[in-house]
C-alpha cells in the first residue's frame, strides 16, 4: 500500500482541504454569533468546492489528497453538528436527516472492503455524482438554515434526509454496477 507523501501536503489543493481543520476548530467559538459562524461556513464550504477542482485543474490529485479531502470534511461536519446540536440549534432527530447519505452508503462500503470479491477494487469515486453534490448542497443549506432560519429547519432536514437518500440509493447502484462477475450479493437485513 503506497504511503502518504507529507510534501503532497504542501500542494495548494491539499491546503485548502487541511483549511477546514481550524476553521472546525473555530465554529463552535462563533456560532453564537450567526454573521460570524455563516462565514465560517462558507469559508469551509468554498474550499470544500475549490480544492477537487485546482488538484484536478493543476494536476495535483494525490492519494494524499484523496485521503485528506474527506477526513477535512467529516472532521468539519462533525464539529458543526456537535455544536448544532449541544446549542439547541439542531433537534436530535435532525442528525439521521442530515447523515441520511452516510447512513445508507456505510453498509455497503464495508461489505465491499471486507468483500473477497473484491479484493483489489476501489470504490468508485462519488466526486461527480450529481445526487451527492445535490446532498451536499441541502446538507450545507440545512446548516445554514439552522443558524440564520430555524423556523424553516424542519423542511430543510426533510429535503437533506431525501436527498441525502437519493445520493445513497445512487451509491449502491454505482457501486453494484461494477460489482465482479459471480460477486456475492450483499448480504441481507435480518440474514
Amino acid at each position: 500500500m503506497p504511503t502518504l507523501s507529507a510534501r503532497d501536503l504542501a500542494l495548494p489543493p491539499n491546503l485548502m482541504s487541511l483549511a477546514r481543520l481550524p476553521l472546525a476548530a473555530l465554529f463552535p467559538f462563533v456560532a453564537t454569533r450567526p454573521a460570524l459562524a455563516l462565514a465560517v461556513l462558507c469559508c469551509a464550504g468554498l474550499t470544500d468546492v475549490l480544492d477537487g477542482w485546482l488538484a484536478r485543474r493543476s494536476g495535483q490529485v494525490t492519494r494524499t489528497g484523496a485521503i485528506v479531502d474527506p477526513i477535512a470534511d467529516k472532521v468539519f461536519a462533525l464539529t458543526v453538528v456537535a455544536t448544532l446540536l449541544h446549542s439547541g440549534r439542531l433537534p436530535l432527530w435532525g442528525i439521521p436527516a442530515l447523515l441520511a447519505r452516510e447512513i445508507l452508503e456505510l453498509p455497503l462500503a464495508l461489505w465491499i472492503a471486507l468483500s473477497r470479491r473484491f479484493r483489489g477494487r476501489r470504490l468508485s469515486a462519488a466526486s461527480a455524482n450529481i445526487p451527492g453534490k445535490l446532498a451536499t448542497t441541502v446538507q450545507f443549506a440545512a446548516v445554514l438554515t439552522a443558524i440564520a432560519l430555524p423556523a424553516a429547519l424542519p423542511a430543510m432536514l426533510a429535503a437533506a434526509a431525501l436527498a441525502g437518500a437519493a445520493a445513497g440509493v445512487s451509491y449502491w447502484g454505482r457501486q453494484l454496477r461494477r460489482a465482479p462477475a459471480g460477486a456475492a450479493s450483499p448480504p441481507q437485513a435480518g440474514a
